[in-house]
């Protein structure tokens, strides 16, 4: 079924699911996949690719205010849902990009070779197991006290990591759905698909896996052996940045982002 968007262009039908989404931006088109948590719709990053891009960024099933079916619970259903809505845009090509969460996410689909791919960019993509399996590759980050988790996500934890005392009840009320939806798509294996790191070779389009420097959730190794499996991936760090460079660095970023699609 076709996606549909409806002004105001706040919302997007895909079969029964109602998604929140941030569109603007004008030209190509920029469909961006979040990770931990949606970003809000000022969000700087958001705003700098839009200078270049028509940006299209959902909320998945089940975070922010977006609907999720009692049945909807993989990352396989999140990676039907954006390709049938991607396929409903109607785009000949669309950029995909993805952090955390959302990398994983755009590495599953890009993986799938759909026809209107022409550009992939990874952001300290989740996804993969690539040591022993006694040897974590991800912060277990629903099993580690919080207080440690905010430590090894951000380069700055007390400059830019939320801060829970001034949030607004509504806000708080968000973040919590965000990690109770992160938890049922991501618990078991954990954030990682043991088949996905066979099929990344598959990947046929331009690629840009982009790390924050001092990600200690997921370290920059992880990243450069991510973007060794796609062929002809480039990858590069974001210094000053955790694992949240969108948030903490979102101009560096979008820097990156937008020198890549311009070439």
């Amino acid at each position: 079924m076709v996606a549909t968007l409806a002004p105001p262009a706040d919302r997007l039908k895909v079969r029964d699911i109602d998604l929140e989404v941030v569109r603007r931006g004008s030209g190509r088109t920029v469909l961006f996949l979040h990770g931990f948590h949606p970003l809000d719709a000022d969000a700087r990053f958001l705003e700098r690719l839009s200078e270049k891009a028509s940006v299209l960024a959902p909320s998945h099933p089940g975070f922010g205010d977006s609907t999720r079916p009692a049945d909807f619970e993989t990352v396989y259903d999140l990676v039907h849902l954006y390709r049938e809505l991607a396929d409903g845009l109607g785009d000949d090509k669309i950029t995909l990009v993805g952090a955390s969460f959302g990398g994983w996410l755009a590495a599953e689909i890009a993986a799938s070779r759909p026809a209107w791919l022409d550009r992939l960019v990874l952001i300290d993509a989740l996804g993969l197991k690539l040591r022993d399996r006694e040897t974590p590759d991800i912060l277990d980050i629903f099993n580690t006290h919080p207080d440690t988790v905010r430590q090894l996500s951000w380069h700055h934890p007390d400059g830019k990591a939320p801060d829970f005392d001034e949030m607004s009840d509504e806000a708080l009320t968000r973040h919590a759905r965000d990690w109770d939806a992160l938890c049922l798509y991501g618990w078991e294996p954990y954030m990682y698909n043991p088949r996905l790191k066979r099929w990344l070779s598959g990947i046929a389009v331009p690629t840009s896996v982009l790390w924050g420097a001092s990600d200690r959730l997921v370290a920059p190794d992880y990243g450069r052996s991510y973007a060794a499996l796609i062929p002809g991936a480039r990858f590069a760090l974001i210094e000053g940045a955790g694992h949240h460079p969108e948030r903490e660095r979102p101009d560096a970023l979008a820097d990156r982002v937008l020198d890549f699609l311009g070439r």
